[in-house]
């Protein structure tokens, strides 16, 4: 268990001090980094969003910006839920694609390779899936807040960027949950069709997700129970990931409907508490666009992908990456002896 975690009181208490105690940017060098964006050999603000991206990282950094130490961790769970017929794939296909990643075959794998990023794959219990949520909640506190806690281990090594991404058969149909139980709605309103469900399979996840609503709607005002009732292991672990790069400097990109599923639980216990994150894509899962607009979070892609794995998050570390290279590569107008604007 992470050492951001102690042992005393409710699991969940330790979850909500550290949500307290969450430090906050660093003005000081986002204001540096913007003086020497503004000497730099273009116009002013000419670099768009990259300049906004240098500045970010700077102030959660709370140094020059750098990233020497991308990590993009996946987290793979499986779900109880499975067995409703939400997925187009069996629960089988977690593990498989877990050793797929040890093999160096999958996507993602191809994509921190082009952009030189670190990949660490964590395996929750595949073997022992989460409670179907349409029949019980998905895991009981101590277990949940345990699982948060792991997801922790993810800032072991020491990263300075760390990419969220996930795996886990039926976990849309968990995502969708989680957004209903956090901001509200049906099965309707959040469902997508996840790896490929036909119109019947999509209504058949919906109405799961409705049940699920039914059964645990007396327990959703927290935001805690809401993801020990919907969520899933996966989940959590992100969750625990996101909170722990806050407490140790490290700004986060966040992948697609489910990592940012995980991540808006933190969000529902203080709106602060994404503002170290960037949103790496807006997925092809209907319900993606929905959530990040009720965040008020803008992402950086939209490439019409829906794979998880956190390619859509490893992507954008290449934008951050060149974003920081420009801003520590590029010379000043004095350096390079350049007439600045009059």
């Amino acid at each position: 268990m992470s050492d951001l975690m102690s042992t005393s009181g409710l699991p969940f208490d330790d979850i909500r001090a550290l949500v307290r105690q969450m430090p906050g940017p660093d003005h000081a060098a986002r204001h540096e980094a913007r003086h020497r964006q503004e000497r730099l050999t273009k116009p002013s603000g000419s670099l768009g969003r990259l300049e906004e991206i240098a500045e970010w990282l700077a102030a959660w950094q709370r140094r020059a910006p750098a990233v020497t130490r991308p990590v993009v961790a996946i987290f793979a769970g499986n779900h109880g839920v499975a067995k409703q017929g939400v997925s187009a794939f069996p629960p089988e296909v977690t593990a498989q694609m877990v050793s797929n990643f040890a093999a160096g075959g999958a996507a993602i794998n191809q994509i921190c390779a082009a952009y030189d990023l670190g990949l660490k794959v964590f395996d929750l219990a595949l073997d022992m899936p989460t409670g179907d949520i349409s029949e019980e909640p998905a895991m009981d506190e101590k277990g949940c807040a345990a699982t948060m806690a792991f997801g922790m281990e993810a800032l072991t090594g020491e990263p300075d960027l760390l990419c969220i991404g996930e795996m886990g058969i039926a976990n849309t149909t968990i995502a969708a949950a989680l957004c209903a139980g956090l901001f509200g709605g049906t099965g309707t309103d959040w469902v997508g069709k996840g790896t490929g469900l036909d119109a019947a399979g999509l209504a058949r996840k919906a109405a799961v997700v409705d049940r699920a609503l039914a059964l645990h709607g007396a327990h959703l005002a927290d935001p805690l129970e809401v993801l020990r009732r919907l969520g899933g292991r996966e989940l959590a672990a992100m969750a625990g990931a996101v909170l722990a790069a806050r407490m140790q400097n490290v700004p986060v990109i966040v992948d697609g409907f489910v990592a940012t599923a995980a991540a808006a639980v933190l969000w529902r216990l203080d709106p602060a508490a994404l503002d170290h994150c960037l949103f790496g894509h807006v997925s092809a899962e209907p319900g993606h666009m929905k959530l990040l607009q009720a965040m008020g979070k803008v992402p950086l892609l939209a490439l019409g992908m829906r794979l998880g794995e956190g390619t859509g998050a490893a992507l954008a570390a290449g934008l951050v990456k060149a974003a920081v290279a420009c801003h520590s590569g590029m010379a000043t107008f004095d350096a390079a002896g350049v007439s600045d604007r009059n």
